[in-house]
């Protein structure tokens, strides 16, 4: 006996369609770096040791693309946007390697969210423990000093974890060495302090 082949409502039908497209439009597009050269490759593995945070991060991001990880992977391992990423991958397949050095608009950017004395003062909040604030952790992350800074003020948006890297890193602190001077008053601080924290 052959199967009867039920046709879907042709309301249905449409309504699926719509809702399929609308998942695929608002879906972003998959992007890659182009093959580096082996010069860039070289580059990029030296990048990831450098002193200077943009440049490390960014390399961090181009090495992981280029293994295959898409943008929003490595955001979430990197603490950082997929937009962010995307950006550093159009940057880099734009400019090449003159993109692991951060443009004026991007240095205005940071200088914006935190000025001087605002800088300063996201250092002495880092040296207060995050449930001063009511936050159900003793540990800081560079997005939740990200979200505290703006709660209290000394941004005027919400920024990205890393512009508050970056601005520690503009007082010449890195987010490593930070981590080693932010106490806390809880006792199981250190058990709690774990790689996972920046």
């Amino acid at each position: 006996m052959q199967a009867r082949r039920v046709d879907r409502h042709p309301l249905v039908q449409s309504q699926t369609v719509r809702f399929e497209y609308v998942i695929m439009i608002g879906m972003p597009k998959a992007i890659f770096i182009r093959p580096p050269s082996v010069k860039e490759r070289a580059a990029l593995e030296a990048g990831v040791r450098s002193s200077n945070a943009f440049m490390m991060r960014r390399c961090q991001m181009l090495l992981a693309n280029a293994r295959g990880e898409p943008a929003r992977q490595i955001g979430q391992h990197l603490s950082c946007s997929d937009q962010t990423v995307r950006n550093a991958i159009r940057a880099f397949n734009e400019k090449g390697l003159a993109s692991l050095k951060p443009g004026s608009s991007i240095a205005h950017h940071i200088e914006r969210a935190f000025d001087r004395e605002r800088a300063e003062s996201l250092r002495a909040l880092l040296h207060q423990s995050p449930r001063t604030f009511g936050k159900p952790t003793s540990v800081w992350t560079l997005a939740l000093a990200a979200e505290v800074s703006y709660a209290q003020g000394l941004t005027s948006e919400l920024v990205s974890a890393e512009t508050v890297r970056a601005t520690l890193e503009r007082l010449g602190i890195g987010w490593r060495r930070a981590k080693q001077w932010i106490t806390s008053p809880d006792p199981e601080y250190a058990r709690k302090k774990t790689p996972a924290t920046g």
